[in-house]
């Protein structure tokens, strides 16, 4: 597929779904909010081009050089995947529902529990707070413990996402990955 999805393609991507990048035991399942629609048309996690993900995570010291999202698939190699609270692509996360975000809380703790990662990194506080009901959630290690998996609440890395710099948004990444190593 072009890697510049059409306009077409982008509007057929609406309500579609991207294949997981998950196995078990990983070492950190980072799960953003839902697949925009450039991701839903390439099926690939974090694909629009002005998402930070990719360069947070290699900043962060999770990866040994930049990959690109057509590289997802080497994040297991490295005990890492992806997924997403609610499947559904949409133009913009504020398209969900809180009845779907916190459907897709159920859905990802099953999930987790299924594939015991050590870590789970949600993508998205405002989506954390909402899937799993803690409203006065922060940035950083949570106190929740789905199994024996520890969760970690990044912030969203999308370019709309104005109130976090790529140094700041990688000094996030670099602080999870410190926890990681420390356990």
């Amino acid at each position: 597929m072009n890697t510049r999805p059409t306009k077409d393609q982008l509007t057929a991507a609406y309500g579609t779904t991207i294949p997981d990048v998950i196995a078990a035991g990983l070492d950190v399942l980072f799960c953003g909010i839902n697949p925009g629609l450039y991701s839903g048309a390439l099926k690939q996690h974090f694909a629009r081009p002005g998402n930070r993900f990719w360069p947070a995570l290699h900043g962060g010291g999770f990866t040994p050089r930049r990959f690109t999202p057509s590289e997802q698939d080497k994040l297991l190699d490295l005990g890492l995947g992806v997924t997403n609270v609610v499947g559904r692509a949409t133009a913009r996360a504020d398209e969900l529902t809180d009845d779907e975000l916190r459907d897709g809380g159920e859905l990802l703790t099953a999930k987790v529990l299924e594939f015991r990662p050590r870590w789970l990194a949600v993508v998205g506080i405002t989506a954390y707070r909402t899937a799993f009901g803690f409203p006065k959630a922060r940035v950083g290690p949570q106190e929740l413990l789905i199994g024996g998996t520890h969760v970690w609440v990044l912030p969203n890395p999308s370019g709309l996402n104005a109130h976090w710099t790529p140094d700041g948004l990688a000094a996030e990444f670099a602080a999870l990955r410190a926890a990681v190593v420390s356990r």
